[in-house]
């Protein structure tokens, strides 16, 4: 019973990203979804997975696995998705202030 549940906690565990994946894919952007969080999460299961190795728990070493191959497709879609705005410059308020009342 318990190595059936740990089967279904694999699987949907791995199933996790499919849905942002579908939607970045089918919308072609990654907008509204955090990188960060996602490269949290890829430095996180790789921990595990290093840790799953040394114990050597082979459950554990597959669902980490499939687990990193998941977020590690979310991330190449936010660098094929990446928006192509330019930075803006950086001006403080201060700066068209001073602008405004000594340069016109």
């Amino acid at each position: 019973m318990t190595s059936i549940i740990g089967v279904l906690g694999i699987i949907f565990g791995a199933l996790v990203s499919v849905p942002q994946i579908v939607k970045s894919l089918r919308d072609k952007s990654t907008e509204g979804v955090s990188l960060k969080t996602y490269q949290l999460l890829w430095l996180a299961i790789l921990c595990y997975l290093i840790r799953a190795i040394a114990i050597g728990a082979t459950i554990f070493i597959i669902s980490n696995i499939l687990n990193l191959i998941t977020v590690s497709i979310m991330l190449c879609l936010f660098h094929k998705y990446k928006p192509n705005k330019p930075i803006p410059s950086f001006k403080p308020n201060w700066y068209w202030g001073y602008y405004n009342k000594h340069w016109r």
